[in-house]
């Protein structure tokens, strides 16, 4: 009778080991499976410099989203991000979206410039203006070898 109640003792700590574990992998890995309403806004860039999915959009500092996927358009050769958009913050249409790196050699992440205007981007909708990385080896490049 002893030894069944010990394993039973066992059993409910792994089963509360796997369910702490799964608990952080999902925070910590900023996993969502409840809080899909974020609403979907397109931007194309000539370059992305090196941009991946799931790095954060941020207003003035405050993050508001995350980068859903990025494809190539096979026509003009530019990339689209798929950005997903907290549904709290409302783009306008004349926002403007930019690449920007945290610190000097930091991770990526997109940067909005909201716009004046009274139209607002709705779901599925495009950012038209937008800023491409800037390339710090190009720009040491070009000012070694006397290009600026």
């Amino acid at each position: 009778m002893k030894k069944n109640k010990i394993e039973m003792m066992v059993g409910y700590f792994l089963i509360l080991g796997f369910a702490a574990l799964a608990y952080l992998s999902i925070n910590l890995g900023n996993v969502s499976f409840l809080s899909n309403n974020r609403y979907s806004v397109f931007a194309e860039f000539d370059k992305i410099g090196g941009l991946q999915t799931g790095v954060s959009v941020e207003i003035a500092g405050v993050e508001v989203g995350d980068v859903e996927s990025i494809s190539l358009n096979r026509k003009t050769y530019r990339a689209i991000l798929k950005l997903r958009i907290d549904p709290t913050v409302e783009l306008q249409e004349d926002s403007i979206a930019s690449i920007k790196t945290k610190g000097l050699l930091g991770e990526r992440y997109v940067e909005i410039s909201p716009g004046a205007s009274d139209t607002i981007i709705k779901d599925g909708g495009e950012i038209m203006e937008t800023e491409s990385a800037i390339d710090l080896g190009e720009i040491i490049a070009k000012y070694a070898f006397g290009d600026m």
